[in-house]
């Protein structure tokens, strides 16, 4: 069965994936690089078998090179020439040989193209709290090497009792979740707000805030706790999980979180810096941002931080136009490059984060005391249910590229296994003082452009990104990037999220009762953007609250004060609340769902088709 008439097939819940614009070949050349004969099979399965395969991959030029066009990947593309119709490089099925050098090259573009969205969150949360650059650098290389050992477990596909699996089986990655980072800092705001964390008044009205690392450990400890919650879900029937969570719940959580990020941290740093410069105090060490003791300070929204924030932006522009399918997938990391190059000429950068930083790091280096807190179960609860909408979406869409069957026991038994590794994964990455991991999209581009879906592909990925986090030097350069180049390069990553959403938006057939939980769901997401303050004294007329009263309304306010969490449960509740309509029900208005009919109707066999072939060149 081919990939399209698969794609027909595919559940409208599990279609919400991130996606970024590469035009692959038009020519597929094969399906298997390596035909596997019964004699290969045979020697595969003894001791001696397995040591001739390894000599002769390591001393031959097939071993080595295979039959791949190393030309087509790595050289720049002009978008106004055309040269026709070229032969594309063969695929690499899941497990087919694939050659070492192959291997390699597609394991480092994974793991530059998950990069930028690794480094970021420890980054993000790190300024949040004011901590120092040895802890900062160290939360990055720590985010690093727990994404290379959990995705090592998420590829894998360990059989439990009663036909249950640990992992998908795919070459599925997981990474620090964007999700996490808005949650944790309204729950950071709260400890700031309760005098948990310190924080000082200057005479001005000027809020300092003090480092406060015990306020990473209450995070932590409450994320490990509230991991059960997504291993329960993994054991779920598939079937109920596409009812509760539809293409109109999933891509409004989405694109709420990219938004909310841009807002809270792209922007902000872009201008200068996210931390309290960008409020431009009169005086104080954040009069001037990162602050006052930078080698070159400057108020915040000065032309030279938005000039630097640019021309990063622009960099990402200019690689998707004339770069090769390698820089394609890194474009994001071409842009820090481009920026810190051009900021370190200028005097921009300060070097003390890599000259604090350790050579060699490892996790648990640093420790935080892991306790709970309260008041962020039910926010933390709600960010573990996201994960899941998310994870099953990117499964998918890993499972569509490998050219794998989407329908059936086999991939529901995958989204199975991928839930019940994202969970324990949320579980394990507490323990390795990470915030939770969840499922990347990002190699779905990676396996879409280079046609490599093959398992040890991502074993080199993992490699590289454990590699990274141990050599602690390159943590602190990470750490030593300048807010604009860093809010440049974030703030389209963010709006790239936020984009995915919208496209898991378009396979809801948009009827009048999707308008109005869309709109419904939109009005407190959105509201919450653009006021972020209306529901921070919506307690303060109850007086003398208990401790546990106190809890609950803080509970509520910081699912309340986050965009995503609050258009997603409206989004949640409303959706199994109001009745579906059928055909003959739906809006017509103007005549425009009429007109619209073929493209807006997802049950359509022609637009599934459609849709499908959209997406094989959209990842």
């Amino acid at each position: 069965m081919d990939a399209v008439s698969r794609a027909v097939d595919i559940p409208l819940a599990i279609m919400s994936t991130h996606s970024v614009t590469i035009k692959q070949p038009e020519e597929i050349a094969t399906l298997s690089s390596t035909p596997v004969t019964l004699e290969h099979a045979r020697n595969v399965g003894n001791i001696g078998g397995r040591i001739k395969q390894a000599q002769r991959k390591l001393t031959t030029r097939r071993g080595w090179l295979g039959d791949y066009d190393y030309a087509w990947l790595c050289m720049p593309t002009l978008p106004w020439k055309h040269n026709g119709k070229r032969t594309a490089p063969p695929f690499y099925s899941l497990d087919s040989e694939l050659p070492l050098l192959l291997a390699a090259a597609s394991g480092l573009q994974h793991a530059l193209a998950m990069l930028a969205g690794l480094i970021t969150p420890p980054i993000v949360i790190a300024g949040s709290l004011n901590l120092d650059s040895e802890t900062s650098a160290y939360m990055i290389s720590a985010s690093l090497i727990g994404s290379g050992i959990l995705s090592l477990v998420q590829m894998s596909r360990i059989r439990l009792f009663g036909g249950y699996y640990l992992g998908t089986g795919l070459l599925a990655v997981v990474g620090t979740s964007f999700a996490s980072v808005s949650t944790a800092n309204a729950v950071f705001d709260a400890l700031y707000a309760d005098g948990t964390c310190p924080s000082t008044t200057s005479e001005d009205g000027t809020v300092t805030r003090g480092a406060c690392p015990d306020a990473y450990g209450l995070f932590l400890g409450t994320s490990l706790v509230c991991a059960f919650l997504e291993i329960l879900i993994s054991f779920i029937p598939a079937h109920t999980l596409k009812r509760v969570f539809p293409p109109i719940v999933t891509g409004t959580v989405i694109v709420m979180v990219g938004a909310s990020l841009i807002g809270s941290s792209g922007i902000a740093n872009w201008g200068g810096g996210s931390n309290n410069c960008m409020h431009r105090p009169p005086s104080g060490p954040f009069q001037l941002c990162p602050n006052t003791a930078a080698p070159r300070p400057l108020p915040w929204g000065s032309p030279e931080f938005i000039g630097l924030g640019f021309l990063s932006f622009v960099s990402i522009i200019l690689t998707e136009l004339f770069g090769s399918p390698f820089l394609k997938n890194a474009s994001v990391i071409v842009g820090v490059a481009v920026g810190c190059i051009v900021a370190g000429a200028a005097g921009y950068i300060d070097g003390s984060s890599i000259q604090s930083a350790p050579v060699i790091t490892f996790i648990w280096v640093h420790t935080f005391k892991l306790r709970v807190y309260a008041p962020a179960i039910l926010p933390v609860m709600a960010v573990y249910v996201a994960l899941a909408m998310e994870a099953i979406g990117d499964i998918t869409a890993s499972a569509e590229l490998s050219r794998l069957p989407v329908v059936g026991e086999e991939f529901d038994s995958r989204i199975q296994g991928g839930l019940l590794g994202d969970g324990i994964g949320g579980f394990v990455s507490a323990l390795f003082t990470v915030t939770p991991l969840s499922n990347f999209a990002q190699n779905n581009g990676v396996i879409a452009i280079t046609r490599c879906a093959n398992r040890t592909a991502g074993q080199f990925c993992c490699m590289f990104l454990i590699l990274f986090g141990i050599f602690g030097k390159i943590s602190g350069v990470f750490l030593a990037i300048p807010n604009p180049v860093l809010g440049g390069v974030t703030t389209f990553l963010f709006a790239s999220v936020a984009v995915s959403g919208l496209r898991v938006l378009a396979y809801t057939r948009f009827t009048r009762r999707d308008r109005f939980v869309l709109g419904a769901a939109l009005s407190f997401g959105i509201g919450d953007l653009l006021v972020p303050e209306i529901f921070t004294h919506l307690f303060d007329g109850v007086d003398n609250p208990s401790k546990g009263l106190e809890g609950l309304f803080s509970s509520i306010t910081i699912v309340l004060d986050t965009p995503f969490l609050i258009s997603g449960l409206v989004a949640l509740v409303l959706n199994l609340m109001l009745p579906e309509e059928s055909d003959d029900d739906d809006d017509d208005d103007d005549g425009v769902v009429e007109a619209l009919d073929v493209e807006a109707q997802p049950h359509s066999k022609e637009s599934y088709i459609q849709k499908s072939r959209r997406t094989q060149t959209s990842y």
